[in-house]
């Protein structure tokens, strides 16, 4: 249908045309003939320019909407995708929890099984203690001996007695080192879980800023004990102990817990903070304590991408069957890991991106250390690009002077943590649903700007002291 834009065109230009004709004959004087070749002419020029203006608008319009085409087309190919992923997902989420349900069932069988076994045994033991107690002799009543008149005493029995011979006792030997260590050990596993057992788990909270900006983004959740003089003993000096005891998934657990409630706590005030809880790789290779850990951590999904796992670097490198799996499932319900206790820059960016980790904790030392950098397979300036291509962010640790700042923002290091911005700092004690101290009193001190660490009433920090010292009195007097 011919658009009323189109007619209105034709007639103008047919006006046009024999205004041009008709000025012509009148005014210039040209013969009538002439004027109408001059304006047949000038309507056919019009007509041309615009069939070839009409053609190239028609081009630029199909030009576009084959770009629109084109673009519709890559949203809905990203979308499939998409949709291909969370369904690759949701089956492997299925099949987690078949093969997580019928390791359950099986264990649940061989307990079943011991705990027949066990009242096996002791109705057997029952039924022998009868039999014997049925084939004993029969116990006779002893009658009262009747008094005897005394005897004078003989003459040969009051001759005095040799003297007794002299016996030298030998101090015992001392005892070896092994087994004072041994002794040693046991005593501070059972003052850890006489710790547990009354709750003397404390939490601290150390933050980790932005750099330059150095705006808390952060918080990492360190454990320390209490004795029962309030003496603090460091996670250095009892994880070795607990981790021999079997006590280190109890640990975990509890750490957990107090963790998911300060995050709680602190996302009340802002949404754009999170909270780094450590694990121990013993925690992640035992099937009962990771399963309590595991359904913990499924029932705050909610809190996975502001809750992040941190593990050794050396747990990651000596992972076996059982914690690449138990790694898995954490990582299919949308939680994050980071890396920590960094030695060497060796590193895999791509199969730790895959595993699930997003952080990284490299030492402020060992990044400027000019020796590293040399042995390394990639220069520290170079490795927060690096990580950065996977999605993996690197966080300086230890940081102790302004001066390390200024070398870490040459190499792009984006988060930093340390003593110079904020030690750890432990929580009020009505327990682990209040907020960290306030880092430092003034914070302007240190760089300049406002620090968004959450403030709340100061705790007065627990007596500190050495490793060996805190054991001993952890321990208590031998």
């Amino acid at each position: 249908m011919i658009r009323i834009s189109t007619i209105f065109i034709a007639t103008c230009m047919v006006l046009v045309a024999a205004s041009l004709g008709f000025v012509l004959y009148s005014v210039a004087g040209i013969s009538g003939s002439e004027s109408a070749i001059v304006a047949l002419t000038a309507l056919t020029c019009l007509i041309l320019y615009n069939a070839v203006s009409m053609r190239l608008r028609d081009r630029s319009d199909v030009g576009s909407q084959i770009a629109d085409l084109s673009r519709g087309t890559a949203d809905l190919a990203r979308q499939v995708a998409e949709f291909g992923r969370r369904l690759a997902a949701v089956e492997g989420r299925v099949a987690s929890a078949n093969s997580t349900g019928a390791d359950r069932m099986q264990g649940m069988a061989g307990e079943i099984n011991e705990l027949g076994g066990l009242v096996r045994q002791l109705a057997a033991s029952v039924a022998h203690h009868e039999d014997l107690l049925a084939s004993g002799p029969a116990v006779q009543p002893v009658a009262a001996p009747m008094a005897q008149p005394v005897a004078p005493p003989r003459a040969d029995l009051l001759q005095p007695m040799p003297p007794a011979p002299t016996v030298v006792f030998a101090p015992p030997p001392p005892p070896s080192p092994q087994s004072a260590i041994s002794r040693g050990q046991a005593q501070l596993v059972g003052a850890i879980r006489n710790a547990i057992e009354q709750n003397r788990l404390d939490i601290y909270l150390q933050p980790m800023v932005t750099l330059p900006q150095r705006k808390v983004r952060y918080y990492e959740a360190v454990t320390r004990l209490r004795d029962e003089r309030d003496q603090v003993l460091a996670a250095d000096d009892f994880i070795e102990a607990a981790e021999a005891g079997g006590l280190i998934g109890r640990i975990d657990h509890m750490v957990m817990l107090r963790c998911v409630q300060v995050l709680r706590r602190l996302m009340i005030r802002s949404k754009d903070v999170g909270v780094f809880c450590n694990v121990s790789a013993a925690t992640l290779s035992d099937p009962t304590h990771f399963t309590q850990c595991l359904d913990f951590l499924e029932a705050n999904r909610a809190l996975a991408p502001s809750f992040v796992l941190e593990f050794k670097q050396a747990t990651f490198r000596n992972l076996g069957p059982v914690e690449s799996e138990n790694l898995a499932a954490l990582s299919q319900r949308g939680y994050r890991f980071s890396i920590d206790h960094v030695s060497d820059l060796r590193l895999e960016p791509r199969e730790l991106a895959d595993r699930g980790v997003r952080f990284i904790k490299v030492p402020a030392a060992l990044l400027l250390d000019t020796a590293q950098s040399a042995a390394s397979d990639i220069h520290p300036s170079d490795l927060s690009d690096l990580l950065g291509r996977y999605g993996i962010d690197l966080i300086a640790e230890r940081i102790e002077g302004e001066r390390s700042v200024v070398d870490l923002l040459d190499y792009d290091v984006r988060f930093g943590q340390g003593f110079l911005f904020a030690p750890p700092r432990p929580l009020r004690p009505e327990g682990a649903s209040a907020t960290a101290e306030a880092p430092q009193a003034n914070p302007q001190d240190l760089n300049g700007a406002s620090t968004s660490a959450p403030v709340s009433s100061p705790a007065a920090p627990p007596r500190t002291t050495g490793s060996a010292a805190l054991a001993r009195r952890a321990l208590g007097p031998n």
